[in-house]
């Protein structure tokens, strides 16, 4: 019986991880194999910048799990993310005859519309749909309703077109074909945020290794979505410059390391060793770590929109490794004054492992759990065996279109080629079928006029002989 199982993969700043796991009967999911490859030498702040070096990560974790899993790997779920992804906000209006009723179609002219905006050096990765304005009134659905007059309005997630162009090619050229590609934020809020946080309003903060995320819901809806180039590798830098090595200022802020310390609490004596010679002091530890830590959380609040500031009913979920850092939530809740803090350490699925890293909980592995969740695509191909002459990777049979929600979900290249040649031949033919009745309009009008002249010659030659008849008379 073949295997089935699905893989996702997410290109961190700091690690890259391959997961395959099987999703059973009752929900919940099986990990079967984790794979990590340092990528610190191929993508920076969460984007791809030597390619060769990523193709050869990709292909190191695909190989380790195929040897793990006994099975080849056709393709592959990847979480999209990064240092260049934002959200711009797009309005699309649409004026309509009196006593118009709303169609799908009007509503998929309006997204269609949205999609066809072009930003400089920018790529649309996803549009989420924030509400449609019909006259007066804001409707989520508005199908159904009379109006003279339709506005959309659209949050689109960009990405710098050379970093999307890069993360295609790494695939490419490693000859794994890519089941879907998902927007990592999304598919992270989705794993770890209650209804009840989207729908009354939250900030959702991943604290990455060299990038925090920032994305903004309300009444179930993103609204907001940044990513700001800071993260926990700053502040170990920060701790380096007291002259140490990098590994040994990481392992300072661990052990250490706290995001808010009152002053009553620091102990000017108190020192701490670096090594067995050297020794920091504790209040100039606490400064730099603070100094850093507030000047993320003020970048994360400058994210948020002002006019969701005071509708945050759901608070601030933090997550991701840097959420571990001790007094996290109070660092965050004396610079926002939200005193609603939760730190999300684990997704809500329910995952069955016996791998430490996972049943850690320490919030590293919500994305790529995240992404695991979303595939619902058979990733394996045939089982290997001890044959030495098959050698030959099985050609990935593309991805598969399905309908439904598909929030988050981002076109590849090969996708979007498909998608614009299909629209090119669709103009052509439709501007074939435009020439075709416009030539036979003409010749319509040609013959009614002839007729029209024909007809009034024979008229006037019926009155002609009708008069000679009377006058011979």
């Amino acid at each position: 019986m073949p295997k089935e199982f699905i893989v996702a993969i997410e290109l961190g700043s700091s690690k890259m991880t391959g997961i395959a796991g099987k999703k059973n009967l009752d929900g919940s999911i099986s990990v079967l194999s984790v794979v990590r490859e340092d990528s610190t030498s191929c993508i920076r702040k969460g984007v791809v910048y030597n390619i060769d070096k990523t193709v050869l990560c990709i292909t190191n974790i695909i190989k380790k799990l195929e040897t793990t899993l006994k099975t080849k790997i056709m393709k592959v779920y990847v979480g999209v993310g990064g240092q260049s992804i934002r959200s711009v906000k797009n309005v699309i209006v649409k004026d309509l005859p009196a006593g118009t009723i709303i169609t799908q179609e009007i509503i998929n002219e309006l997204m269609d519309a949205n999609r066809s905006m072009t930003y400089p050096d920018q790529e649309i990765l996803d549009a989420a749909i924030q509400e449609y304005k019909v006259d007066s009134q804001y409707q989520l659905d508005p199908v159904g309703i009379q109006c003279t007059r339709i506005e959309g309005n659209f949050l689109n997630i960009l990405q710098r077109k050379a970093f999307y162009r890069n993360l295609n090619k790494c695939f490419d050229n490693a000859g794994i074909g890519i089941a879907e590609m998902y927007l990592a934020p999304l598919a992270l809020a989705d794993s770890i945020l209650t209804e009840a946080e989207r729908r009354s309003g939250c900030v959702l903060v991943d604290l990455g290794a060299d990038t925090t995320t920032v994305s903004v819901y309300h009444k179930n809806i993103l609204r907001h979505l940044a990513v700001i180039p800071l993260g926990g590798n700053n502040v170990t830098k920060d701790i380096a410059t007291v002259q140490m090595e990098e590994h040994e200022a990481e392992a300072i802020k661990l052990k250490y390391g706290s995001a808010f310390t009152d002053s009553n609490d620091i102990d000017d004596s108190l020192r701490y060793p670096i090594d067995h010679e050297r020794q920091v002091e504790s209040r100039k530890l606490v400064d730099i770590i603070e100094g850093r830590m507030d000047e993320i959380i003020e970048n994360v609040w400058y994210q948020v929109p002002n006019e969701f500031v005071d509708k945050l009913l759901g608070g601030i979920i933090l997550t991701g490794g840097g959420s571990n850092m001790k007094n996290i939530e109070k660092a965050f809740r004396n610079h926002t004054h939200i005193p609603k803090v939760r730190i999300a350490k684990f997704v809500q699925q329910t995952i069955n492992t016996k791998n430490p890293e996972i049943s850690a909980k320490d919030g590293t592995m919500n994305t790529i759990l995240g992404l695991l969740e979303k595939g619902d695509i058979n990733c394996a191909g045939e089982e290997i065996t001890n044959d030495l002459f098959n050698t030959d990777r099985p050609l990935a049979t593309g991805r598969i279109q399905r309908t439904g929600d598909r929030q988050g979900v981002v076109q590849t290249e090969a996708e979007k080629r498909a998608q614009e040649e299909a629209r090119r031949k669709k103009e052509e033919e439709e501007e074939r079928i435009r020439r075709e009745n416009k030539i036979k309009e003409e010749e319509e009008k040609k013959t009614k006029k002839e007729n029209s002249i024909t007809n009034k010659a024979i008229k006037n030659l019926k009155t002609f002989f009708k008069k000679m008849v009377e006058e011979e008379e």
